[in-house]
């Protein structure tokens, strides 16, 4: 600032700090740091309630405790509610001193979505801002547009826009797999070749759809090298590859169909495309859960794992003496060996028992009594860890979809 003393003081809800006017420049709070740029006490007296200039000290009738949280999160990085301190009128000190929910704690987020799906959004006002340079506008401008567009590819929940972008990816997703799916059928081949054209313009809309979607997606992507390294977007690019590697052998007058083994990966390739339908886990709130339940429970899926091949194991090896083993008169072709005996003892445990492989011994059968037992006890165990993360997936999930909405709602609020 062009006025006052080079220490600066600020007073809030009666308690003080002092800060050099260098600190105050670069302070995190953006309520603080711009009072750095005031030239009079004029502009000064817009971002605080009164200002002392004998003692260059800053009035803010806000309240002192939450600040001392707030500070704590200035030094440490960390921002927690304040005991006993209602959740909302907390937050309505953040958006003064310029910071958002995102600063909070993921416990507290949690705490205050609850609280705001309560009550709704119209109870808040955003705090208003100084307008900004030109060159400073334009920046922070692009960069909220960019970061909207990215918000509008990844959270289909963020707006209209979003949604509907969603909708016609699940369109195209669904048209792309009813055409793999009739492309098996024995009179394809006939109905391609009456309708030639329309399958071939059919195909490019959603392959040019699709390739549009993947490019923007890492246009507006803030890590160009993180994106490349997500699965679902190594997908996009194997199941969108094959499309135009089968274009550019058909412009050079070789056709995939017989290219012999290299036509046979073509293929491959192009029946990857059934993988576009993990597509739609960045749509539904469901397959998003699904994913990351078996991303957290890898342990206990380990372990489940572990007790089904065990119990495989012992079963399989018991039910092929007693069947093959020690019936040497009449054995039971089905039990010849050990792993093909697995095979019923994984369809035992599993209480699915088709049928085509059973014991016919009274031992066996009494063999396959526990085994079934077992097998209901031994995948019952993990069941419940996996519940309960589900579950808490799920809220988090629809929190942050929740989360993405507001935030987008204050800053259009803000514009």
């Amino acid at each position: 600032m062009k006025f006052g003393k080079s220490v600066c003081v600020l007073n809030v809800g009666g308690t003080r700090y002092a800060f050099s006017r260098e600190v105050i420049r670069d302070f995190p709070l953006r309520r603080v740091s711009r009072l750095h740029a005031c030239a009079t006490e004029k502009e000064v007296l817009e971002l605080c309630d009164d200002y002392d200039r004998d003692r260059n000290e800053f009035f803010f009738d806000r309240h002192a405790q939450a600040f001392v949280f707030i500070m704590l999160y200035v030094r440490s990085g960390t921002l927690r509610f304040v005991p006993g301190v209602c959740e909302l009128s907390f937050y309505s000190e953040m958006l003064y001193w310029g910071l958002e929910s995102a600063h909070l704690d993921t416990c507290c987020q949690k705490r205050l979505d609850d609280r705001m799906s309560e009550i709704g959004l119209d109870v808040f006002s955003v705090s208003e801002d100084e307008p900004q340079s030109p060159v400073e506008a334009e920046l922070t401008g692009r960069a909220r547009w960019l970061e909207k567009m990215r918000i509008t590819f990844e959270e289909p929940n963020s707006s209209i826009l979003a949604q509907l972008l969603a909708s016609v990816s699940v369109i195209f997703v669904i048209t792309s797999m009813v055409m793999l799916c009739a492309s098996t059928l024995p009179d394809w081949d006939t109905a391609k070749r009456n309708t030639a054209e329309e399958h071939r313009i059919l195909e490019a809309v959603c392959m040019g759809w699709f390739t549009a979607e993947c490019i923007i997606r890492f246009l507006v992507a803030r890590s160009k090298l993180d994106f490349l390294r997500r699965p679902l977007n190594i997908i996009d690019v194997i199941a969108i590859t094959p499309y135009y590697v089968t274009m550019a052998l058909a412009g050079a007058g070789m056709p995939g169909a017989g290219l012999g083994a290299a036509g046979i990966i073509l293929r491959v390739l192009r029946m990857l495309r059934v993988f576009w339908l993990m597509k739609l886990a960045r749509h539904f709130m469901g397959l998003q859960t699904l994913g990351l339940t078996l991303r957290r429970c890898y342990r206990e899926m380990v372990m489940l794992m572990v007790f089904v091949f065990v119990a495989m194991a012992i079963y399989s090896a018991l039910a092929q003496l007693l069947e093959h083993g020690l019936d040497t008169s009449s054995p039971n072709s089905d039990f010849a060996s050990i792993p093909a005996a697995s095979w019923w003892v994984i369809i035992s445990m599993t209480t699915v028992g088709y049928g085509d492989v059973y014991p016919v011994t009274v031992a066996g059968r009494v063999l396959g009594g526990f085994c079934v037992v077992s097998g209901i006890v031994l995948l019952a165990l993990p069941i419940t860890f996996i519940y309960h993360s589900f579950v808490q997936c799920y809220h988090e999930l629809k929190l942050r979809s929740a989360r993405y909405a507001r935030n987008l709602a204050a800053s259009d609020l803000t514009q």
